[in-house]
């Protein structure tokens, strides 16, 4: 049979056997068996999960025995925004968590809960028994400090057993979590924690990375003195000993409480569970405020039926608490598996780290950031050969959009039989809208399915749903992990800008996005940075993929001022060149690929050298405050520095503008 030039090459295809043997093979069976409702494949199971919504919802909650203490009596009332979830409902996250049971788990005190490894070789290990009892007693300890259902508890701090302990006890209080890592400036911090006036901080005293240790004591003292709110700051001794006058020191405290009874506070399905914050690059960063039982469920979904995680698995994604991807490997409890978590940098004292750590804990499945797997190509490693690898069935990658170079390398250096699992999603739902499945196969350079329960459609510029062609990431029905609200939003204003205010009644995503006919998908990047010339559009992620793919760039940004409304802006490029490389060396070389992969409308006007690309604090590039800035808005109303990773990387772009 001839190939179809137009269908990319299949890299991954499961077995029969292999999905005979899938959690979400048994969820149809179930469906088949208690809801009279048969489904062949993922293709009719999601459409059943976007075109029954309650039933689908319902039936993900019975089937991986969500435990209720109050019934709910409706399952979705009302439309987007305003859509109510399992109303009269009262569920628990941290019992989710912890106790035997859910998603047919049983959670023996001796089974592994978590896997703890520091970049400094420090490693700890906790059993479920472990963790149990560590949440007790960090739950009478917040208890003696004062804080209940809706009070707010804070944490500076990195991926790590204290951190994961600290959350699970606030939840199973009522009470309210938020998180940034140790290495956000104190600005930066200071934005999100004030908003929230937390009642309790827990903090460390320092951190490790790339071969340095970081003493943040004053960062702490700092915190303290903005936040007029706290009673009380538990500090963790993680690097070293030392402490902070007037703290209370975290192993005390656990030893004071431990004995503590584990008990789970009922709260409503739409009580918050926490809050996670938008990038804050151009104001304020906002509070993103999600619910115990939209979590609960969604994440159920997402692990149990999407990733075919369960009890024996071991589950890593690299992460700091700042991204979203710390929430949902955490949730990896919630199925019975055991969590790998690991604090550091990724490239020290080299890539292979995570590859031996892969190794080591017989991982099986292994999440990152799709710049990670560029890194990795670039560094011509070959973890398969290197590494015992046998046990890792799926890689995950999120971040920003897996190259095709990049599928090829890993099915090439990690194993054809490894499943690659590119997702894409936000912090703003705590889920993934397009990823994969356990049954669905994965083509070179796409992501294999929208999500279970996920109506995600690409609208044109007339707002209706396109099939092959580009266009706007929008989601047309609710989901139950949707805000609940923003923090000091009270009327909703907020919240209906950020998603609703392009499509009245439609949630706008901000990626620009082509859904195929086999129903994979293509992010091309974020749809306020697309290259808009002469008429025609085209993702960043699309020339990205061109400029990254040669040795010599270690890393690029791509700006378009004329998609700001000046029809004579310019396309410029901003290169990071590996060691040794000159712009006079590579540019021939760059304007002829560009030139004949893309057209000649998106080769740049001119290339600029820069030092690095300026990052927010969860990596992601600064596109939009950059375009910003070169298109003549001033700095300080462009983007707040202390919502990016590298400030400094900022100032050769604010230079090129005044140039």
């Amino acid at each position: 049979m001839t190939p179809n030039p137009d269908v990319p090459e299949v890299l991954w295809r499961p077995a029969p056997e292999q999905v005979a043997d899938t959690r979400i093979e048994a969820f149809r069976d179930w469906l088949r068996a208690n809801r009279d409702t048969d489904l062949a494949g993922y293709a009719e199971l999601w459409r059943y999960s976007v075109e029954h919504i309650p039933e689908f919802w319902a039936a993900v909650a019975e089937f991986f025995g969500v435990r209720w203490y109050d019934q709910p009596h409706t399952v979705l009332s009302g439309a987007m925004p305003a859509a109510k979830w399992f109303e009269g409902g009262t569920l628990n996250y941290a019992e989710h968590a912890l106790r035997p049971g859910v998603a047919g788990a049983s959670k023996d005190d001796d089974e592994p809960a978590v896997i703890f490894h520091r970049e400094d070789g420090f490693t700890e290990q906790l059993t479920y028994g472990d963790l149990r009892a560590q949440v007790a007693a960090a739950r009478a300890g917040l208890v003696a400090l004062g804080v209940g259902k809706g009070d707010r508890v804070v944490a500076l701090a990195p991926n790590c057993p204290q951190t994961l302990i600290a959350f699970l006890a606030t939840a199973s209080l009522g009470a309210i979590w938020s998180c940034c890592s140790p290495d956000f400036g104190i600005r930066a911090i200071a934005e999100r924690f004030t908003q929230i006036e937390p009642k309790v901080l827990i903090a460390v005293n320092g951190y490790v990375y790339g071969g340095r240790s970081f003493d943040i004591r004053d960062t702490v003292r700092q915190l303290q003195a903005r936040i007029p709110s706290l009673s009380a700051t538990v500090l963790v001794n993680y690097v070293g000993e030392g402490t902070i006058e007037g703290t209370i020191g975290w192993r005390a405290w656990l030893a004071e409480h431990c004995g503590g009874a584990l008990a789970y506070e009922p709260v409503d399905f739409a009580h918050p569970l926490w809050v996670l914050y938008s990038s804050g690059t151009t104001g304020l960063p906002k509070g993103i405020v999600q619910g115990h039982g939209g979590i609960v469920v969604e994440h159920l979904k997402t692990l149990g039926l999407q990733q075919g995680l369960g009890p024996g698995d071991r589950f890593f994604w690299f992460t700091t608490t700042g991204w979203m991807m710390w929430n949902l490997l955490v949730s990896g409890l919630t199925v019975g598996a055991t969590i790998v978590a690991y604090d550091g940098s990724p490239g020290y004292p080299d890539l292979n780290v995570l590859w031996h750590l892969a190794e080591q804990h017989r991982i099986s499945y292994f999440g990152t950031s799709a710049p990670f797997v560029q890194s990795c190509l670039k560094a011509r490693l070959k973890p398969a050969e290197r590494y015992d690898l046998s046990a890792l069935r799926v890689l995950g990658s999120t971040g920003s959009p897996l190259a095709v170079e990049g599928f090829r390398w890993i099915a090439r250096e990690i194993g054809e039989s490894v499943q690659i699992c590119s997702v894409s999603g936000g912090t703003d739902l705590c889920a993934a809208l397009v990823g994969a499945a356990p049954d669905v196969a994965v083509w070179l350079g796409e992501l294999s399915c929208p999500m279970l329960g996920a109506a995600v459609a690409a609208f044109d510029e007339q707002g209706e749903p396109v099939v092959e062609e580009v266009g706007e990431l929008v989601i047309t029905e609710p989901m139950p992990s949707m805000p609940v609200f923003f923090w000091a939003d009270p009327d909703g204003s907020r919240l209906r800008e950020a998603y609703f205010e392009r499509y009245p009644g439609v949630w706008r995503h901000g990626d620009w996005i082509r859904f195929t006919r086999r129903g994979s998908a293509v992010i091309y990047g974020r749809s306020d940075s697309t290259l808009n010339r002469g008429g025609v559009r085209m993702g960043t992620a699309e020339f990205y993929r061109v400029v990254e793919a040669f040795d010599q760039v270690a890393d690029s940004l791509v700006v378009d001022t004329s998609a700001v409304g000046n029809e004579d802006g310019r396309l410029l490029c901003f290169l990071v060149l590996t060691p040794g490389v000159t712009l006079a060396e590579i540019e021939p070389d760059l304007r002829k690929e560009l030139r004949n992969a893309l057209s000649p409308r998106h080769v740049p006007d001119r290339f600029v050298v820069v030092a690095e690309i300026p990052r927010t604090l969860s990596g992601k590039k600064c596109e939009v405050p950059v375009k910003r800035i070169l298109s003549g808005v001033a700095p300080e109303s462009a983007v707040s520095r202390d919502a990016l990773a590298n400030p400094a990387a900022l100032t050769p772009f604010v230079e090129f503008a005044v140039e």
